[in-house]
């Protein structure tokens, strides 16, 4: 059986990717279940954060998100049987690629894989989904009648923000970064309240505070942070990033700004705006539920 994984770069070369032969023991141990996979999802892989917690291993596994159907359970396995179709996120640590055919993986990782929803949508979306999730009601604590800006909200991420926070009650603003974009979230059900077209070079901070009277928004979600003003060596996507200081004059007072901008970088006015505002920042890590067991339930409970 094969199973594609990075094998890790020891300078600054970059990681390359190869075809391994990977074989499965014969009995399974404990609360393990063998599953059949149907659909992987190929998300990015962050070498950095691997590092960060101690994984040194030479081949990281690719393809984490994953959605089939059981074949065999483990003696100990209390919640699913043989043909189940279950959905889950193989941890950091697995030793096995999701792209294998069949792998083995511990049954506090899955969950049932809703009947209305084919295997390649749900390992598509799961990923994006749980962030999302996690992004408005873990760390913003959303509720019915809040405003809510997402940045981006075409990217796949951002998507998901859109349409939950949109079923949840909430009023949605958000930006587009292309015309394309810009018409597909215009059509959008339920409908957002407000595409702002930052790609035509529109000003984000007085159409948010026009939107919301003066007030500025509840929840600020971002995908991306310029922490500098424009320069040269600046891509053109770059410049479609928000500045940090006009997401903090975004927010309203008590407000709450999710960022997944891991070297987040605030000034000494920005942290006096923030505390004149009352306001809080969280930061976003994707993997925080499969990396630590102490949150594995609530993970579970999505």
């Amino acid at each position: 059986m094969k199973g594609l994984y990075c094998k890790s770069a020891v300078s600054d070369a970059e990681p390359k990717f190869v075809i391994q032969e990977t074989t499965l023991p014969d009995a399974l141990i404990n609360h393990q279940v063998r599953v059949q996979v149907k659909a992987c999802g190929l998300s990015p892989l962050d070498l950095k954060l691997l590092s960060d917690v101690g994984d040194q291993r030479d081949l990281i596994p690719v393809g984490r998100e994953v959605a089939g159907v059981i074949l065999q359970v483990g003696p100990k396995v209390t919640s699913f049987h043989p043909e189940d179709e279950v959905v889950g996120i193989l941890p950091l640590d697995a030793p096995c690629s999701g792209l294998c055919d069949i792998i083995d993986i511990d049954e506090h990782y899955l969950v049932q894989k809703p009947e209305k929803l084919s295997s390649v949508c749900v390992a598509a979306a799961l990923r994006d989904g749980l962030c999302a999730y996690t992004a408005l009601h873990t760390h913003a604590r959303m509720a019915a009648g809040q405003t809510v800006l997402v940045m981006d909200g075409a990217s796949p991420f951002g998507l998901m923000c859109v349409q939950l926070a949109g079923y949840h009650g909430a009023k949605v603003l958000t930006t587009s970064h292309s015309p394309d974009t810009h018409a597909f979230l215009e059509q959008l059900r339920p409908s957002v309240a407000r595409v702002i077209p930052v790609y035509t070079g529109s000003d984000m901070l007085p159409l948010v505070l026009e939107e919301t009277g003066g007030l500025g928004v509840d929840i600020v979600v971002d995908s991306g942070v310029r922490l500098q003003e424009e320069n040269d060596r600046e891509t053109d996507e770059d410049k479609l990033l928000p500045h940090k200081h006009d997401i903090i004059s975004a927010l309203g007072v008590g407000g709450h700004w999710v960022t997944s901008h891991q070297d987040l970088q605030l000034d000494p006015p920005d942290c006096r705006l923030l505390h004149l505002k009352s306001a809080s920042i969280s930061f976003l890590n994707p993997e925080v539920w499969t990396a630590s067991s102490a949150q594995q339930g609530r993970y579970l409970g999505f």
